[in-house]
């Protein structure tokens, strides 16, 4: 009886790239982590099911501080994929593993603007050479034809997001640019996540849990009463969340 060897067949790696939460925890861990309390709090599920990068850059903290802060976190089910900005000291088996080279999905360049200069009037030069047109660069945008409902999130780190129609409670919208809602904003909204601070939300009718734009947010509880129900913008000035209604 012969044998037959056949050839395993190979296993198949393929690459994907996730959208991960970093967060940018500080000194001292349990006043920063009462204030994590109160947004999950106010936003109930924002960091369920999401994964969640730790970023320790910079701070004088040993291995048992660290190791307190990610059990804590667990606690709160705020599960860590990783740790960034770590020295190899404060890492181990039982830790997250380092992750390095993290940078913001799709950044955006946003245009360069700014006054404009008086120019002198010239005498009208004769037999001048064309002159070739500057490409206008576009910004990508994703749009949603239909409602979002509750436990849906929607990532778009590239650019811009449309959705035609409403944003249940428990919905979520994330882009790289501005949010725009033909309808009811009832679910959380986070603009410019890729550090793009001129991006704006806008929407009919903003009822939302939560607002963001580059990291900085509101939550419902923040936002001004008399801009609920009505169709509204939202800003950032500096490390200000500002909103406004619209018309």
């Amino acid at each position: 009886m012969t044998d037959v060897l056949t050839q395993p067949r190979p296993i198949r790696l393929k690459g994907r790239s996730f959208l991960a939460l970093a967060l940018t925890p500080e000194l001292p861990f349990a006043d920063w982590l009462r204030r994590l309390d109160d947004l999950a709090a106010r936003s109930a599920g924002f960091f369920l099911r999401r994964p969640v990068v730790l970023d320790v850059e910079g701070l004088d903290i040993d291995r048992a501080e660290l190791r307190e802060l990610v059990d804590q976190l667990n606690a709160r089910n705020v599960r860590v994929m990783g740790i960034e900005g770590a020295r190899s000291s404060l890492l181990g088996p039982d830790m997250p593993p380092a992750m390095t080279d993290g940078r913001p999905a799709g950044d955006i360049e946003a245009p360069e603007s700014g006054p404009a200069e008086p120019v002198e009037a010239a005498e009208p030069v004769k037999d001048t050479a064309p002159v070739a047109a500057t490409p206008v660069q576009t910004t990508p945008s994703l749009v949603v034809s239909r409602p979002v409902r509750s436990g849906q999130s929607i990532f778009f780190p590239e650019g811009d997001v449309t959705i035609i129609g409403s944003v249940a409670s428990g919905a979520e919208i994330v882009a790289g640019g501005s949010i725009h809602v033909y309808g009811p904003l009832r679910g959380r909204a986070l603009a410019g996540s890729t550090g793009n601070a001129s991006a704006r939300i806008f929407c009919r009718k903003l009822e939302a849990e939560l607002i963001a734009i580059d990291g900085f947010y509101k939550t419902a509880d923040d936002m001004e009463p008399d801009l609920r129900g009505k169709p509204g913008q939202v800003w950032l000035e500096g490390e200000t969340i500002k909103a406004a209604t619209l018309g």
